[in-house]
């Protein structure tokens, strides 16, 4: 077995709406059928009994050891605890090789476990050890670093079950809700709308204090200090004197770094303030205020849980040290090395060692049954502390006391640390107070509490960000199809655009903002379209998906409010990836249509067989357009009052209708259909009206945006751009497959012109039989056929296509005159010498861009 391709397939794709792992693997022909090598499922399944049931799939009943990869691949993430379901294995149309997809949920994972799952594979075949548990161990602990932490991803939890789309911005926390204009990002628990102000205050604990102090909120005497004797000077003022104990840390610290509490005695203040410097710049000391430790969380001006948070302890039994003690509570599944579990593990560091000795105890001392045996003064969660709901106990005067800190500081989400014998009366009445105030607070002991109620914090904060019923999208138009899409793409964002809306748009010249291009290129993938949603001036997204992106990658957006397939006719790059039939271009061209939402609309053609069965697969609603409203699918979709685009050739316009309503616009009043005698360009234009209605865009909108596109070379480069050239007529066109070849030929027809020719070459990725019936059409109706060889022959042997668009011009009934030219422009600029008044060409170009812009300057200097 051989592993030739692996692809992590981001968003929704050709097989699930999973992200998924998709590899080819190749097998010999013994390993098509695995039960024929001896012993091999045994093997395997001695090697990992939780690989589960391989079952026979398919009409052959015969499982390849692509399966078992697969089923091992799934299996092994999910005995590491990542909840995954989704698996297949499709035997492709090259003998022995299939396709094997694997769901991850962190792609790192997934991939490892590709690998791992290989590995278990060849040992079974080579009969060699195999590590499961060290391999589950691996996958588990590569999660839990991949995975966003419980923090994020309560957040995130909270924005999907509001149908927020998120996308993860950096391997840390950073994370982006919404699309476009109405995008927000947060870290952690911080939102972007706190100022960096409002943090640095919350970083110095004494500027925090004072602000705190001038506002009414109880906190502890102290301050910061420069140097031991001023850190006795300052403990002698604030509480030694009077017996109270202080407290030791750094002025700008977190998560309880550094932080010595209960202190009493000289050497334990020297102590912990050599401790406290090694966590900042400068050491503050302050009063000790007797009692629990609370953690407050306030999101905007609410607050929505507390926690008691009690130090890392362990309870003697008579039998066991301290250390076996230790070590039993860390065998907690909850207990982890960092911030992704919900506790952390008790550390048997030098804080703890301390804080044994001044109890006349080491990790080896065993504990009395029933003693309670106290590792840390502080309680922090991070140190391996546990924590314990106290959410319907906190004193309305308690909470007010709370926010009003929050607000004080300027932060919008805040943790108020407290401490106070309980949360029953106000801090005033029982000596307590606001020790601390914190930035981006952690939330598992709200999440996860040791004890109590969890709390869904993750929900207010996403409130917080997004008012009610806000899902934080903007309108994505998605557009697919074989011919036609990139036209259709710039034809609906210049009708969003006439609304007022700054639109975002990918197709295969470029990525657009606003009317402004900011990339180049085949930009119709997912990479791009990702940019586009994230760019914070985009109100509406338009984005072309060609194939190449969907296999590659799967689709950049979950999913989309309109889904435009303007045709699929014969299909295109046939041969290419595993495509090899119309039927395999169908069902990749409606992942689009799988994905709209169930609030949206996909917009289909009825006129081709292999577009309107996609209506069958759309969760939302389908508006069919096609020229012919008498057909079928058309008369039947209107009559059940759904709607229907059509073309009223009486009266020469483009009707919409559902139930009762009409809405007319006249082809006369369209440019880019050349009053309607462009056929392919008018089912464009019925594409587009039916897209523009789904989003819900005005008529008066939509009448403006179709009489103001021009298909210009500026507006559409490539897409029927009519230009005059001493009296002769030059159209020049992208179009690169028989269909689209036949779509112009049609619309050639339509258009004066005495002796007609026609410049191409054929793309080297096409096949065979595609490249010959380019010019087997073009034979039959062009007199002169000049043939070039283009800048890329995409994996051809040089002159393998111009031999090939030869033999497509043998017999040609209408063809009087063909040459071959190498070189694009060479072959542009001898059909234009050709031309007399009154004569067109069809220029078929390669290099787009380069060769307009050639054209143009022929034009202007002539």
């Amino acid at each position: 077995m051989n592993i030739s391709r692996i692809r992590a397939l981001r968003g929704p794709n050709l097989w699930s709406r999973n992200t998924a792992i998709e590899c080819i693997v190749h097998c010999t022909e013994q390993e098509c059928d695995f039960t024929q090598i001896a012993h091999f499922e045994t093997r395997v399944r001695a090697r990992f009994p939780a690989i589960g049931s391989l079952q026979a799939q398919g009409m052959d009943n015969l499982l390849s050891i692509g399966h078992v990869l697969e089923s091992a691949a799934l299996a092994l993430q999910a005995q590491a605890g990542c909840p995954v379901t989704f698996s297949r294995t499709h035997a492709t149309v090259e003998a022995n090789t299939f396709q094997v997809v694997v769901e991850y949920t962190e792609e790192a994972v997934g991939r490892r476990a590709i690998e791992l799952a290989d590995a278990l594979v060849q040992a079974a075949l080579n009969d060699t050890p195999f590590d499961a548990p060290a391999a589950i161990a691996e996958l588990r602990e590569l999660d839990e670093h991949e995975r966003m932490g419980p923090s994020t991803q309560s957040i995130v939890d909270a924005a999907v079950a509001r149908g927020i789309p998120f996308k993860r911005l950096t391997a840390g926390s950073l994370v982006q809700l919404g699309w476009g204009s109405k995008a927000r990002k947060f870290q952690a628990a911080e939102v972007d709308q706190t100022s960096s102000v409002a943090e640095a205050i919350a970083q110095d604990k004494d500027l925090t204090k004072r602000l705190l102090h001038a506002a009414g909120v109880p906190v502890p005497l102290g301050r910061p200090v420069v140097d031991v004797q001023d850190a006795w000077a300052v403990a002698q003022e604030v509480g030694l004197a009077d017996g109270w104990p202080v407290v030791v840390k750094p002025q700008d610290g977190n998560q309880g770094k550094g932080v010595t509490v209960n202190i009493t005695t000289r050497p334990q203040l020297e102590a912990a303030y050599a401790t406290a410097l090694a966590y900042g710049s400068q050491v503050m000391v302050e009063r000790f205020l007797p009692g629990h430790d609370f953690r407050l969380l306030v999101v905007g001006n609410q607050l929505v849980a507390a926690a008691r948070r009690d130090p890392p302890q362990v309870l003697g039994d008579g039998v066991h040290s301290v250390a076996q003690l230790v070590e039993q509570v860390n065998q907690d599944p909850r207990r982890g090395s960092g911030h992704g579990t919900a506790l952390t593990k008790i550390r048997l560091d030098d804080i703890a060692l301390g804080r044994l000795a001044s109890e006349g105890l080491t990790p080896d001392s065993i504990p009395a049954q029933g003693q309670r045996v106290v590792l840390r003064n502080n309680a922090n969660l991070s140190t391996g502390g546990s924590a314990t709901d106290v959410t319907d106990d906190v004193h309305p005067t308690i909470a007010a006391r709370a926010i009003e800190a929050a607000a004080s500081i300027g932060l919008h989400i805040c943790g108020v640390d407290v401490i106070a014998e309980s949360m029953l009366k106000p801090l005033e009445a029982q000596g307590g107070g606001i020790v601390e105030v914190n930035a981006a607070p952690g939330l598992r002991m709200h999440l996860a509490p040791s004890f109590g109620k969890a709390r869904n914090v993750g929900q207010p904060m996403v409130d917080l960000l997004f008012p009610a019923h806000d899902d934080g999208r903007i309108p994505v138009v998605a557009v697919t199809g074989t011919n036609g899409k990139t036209t259709t793409t710039r034809l609906i964002a210049h009708i969003f655009a006439a609304q007022g809306l700054r639109v975002g748009m990918t197709n295969t010249d470029g990525v657009y903002v606003a009317g402004r291009q900011i990339d180049s290129g085949d930009c119709s993938g997912p990479k791009s379209a990702r940019n586009v949603l994230a760019h914070p001036e985009v109100d509406a997204a338009v984005l072309e998906c060609a194939r190449g992106g969907v296999l590659r990658e799967g689709l950049g957006f979950d999913r989309c409010q309109v889904a435009v397939v303007t045709n699929v006719g014969e299909g295109d790059h046939l041969g290419l990836n595993y495509i090899t039939t119309v039927e395999d271009v169908m069902v990749l061209k409606r992942v689009i249509v799988q994905n709209v939402a169930p609030s949206g609309y996909a917009v289909l053609n009825a006129m081709d067989p292999h577009v309107a069965p996609m209506a069958r697969v759309c969760t939302g609603q389908v508006i069919f357009f096609g020229a012919d409203r008498h057909h079928p699918i058309m008369a039947t979709h209107r009559a059940q009052g759904q709607r229907v685009v059509y073309v009223d050739p009486a009266k020469a316009c483009i009707v919409a209708a559902e139930g009762g309503m009409k809405e007319s616009i006249a082809l006369a009043d369209i440019p880019l259909t050349h009053n309607g005698a462009i056929g392919f360009q008018v089912d464009n234009a019925m594409a587009s009206v039916a897209a523009a209605w789904a989003a819900g865009l005005p008529w008066e909108t939509i009448r403006r945006g179709l009489a103001s596109f021009h298909n210009d070379s500026a507006n559409a480069p490539g897409r029927f751009n009519v230009m005059d050239y001493r009296g002769a007529t030059i159209i020049a066109d992208y179009g690169h497959n028989p269909d689209a070849i036949r779509a112009l030929v049609q619309a050639v027809d339509a258009m004066p012109g005495n002796k007609r020719s026609v410049v191409i070459s054929g793309a080297g990725d096409r096949r065979d039989q595609d490249i010959i019936e380019q010019t087997r059409i073009l034979g039959a109706a062009f007199d002169e056929v000049i043939l070039y060889q283009d800048a890329c022959q995409r994996g051809r042997a040089d002159g393998e296509v111009l031999a090939l668009l030869r033999q497509g011009l043998e017999g040609a009934p209408r063809t009087r005159y063909s040459t071959e030219i190498h070189g694009e422009f060479a072959a542009i600029d001898h059909a234009l010498e050709r031309l007399a008044p009154g004569d067109l060409c069809l220029v078929l170009v390669d290099q787009v861009e380069e060769a307009l812009a050639h054209l143009q300057q022929r034009i202007a200097s002539a």
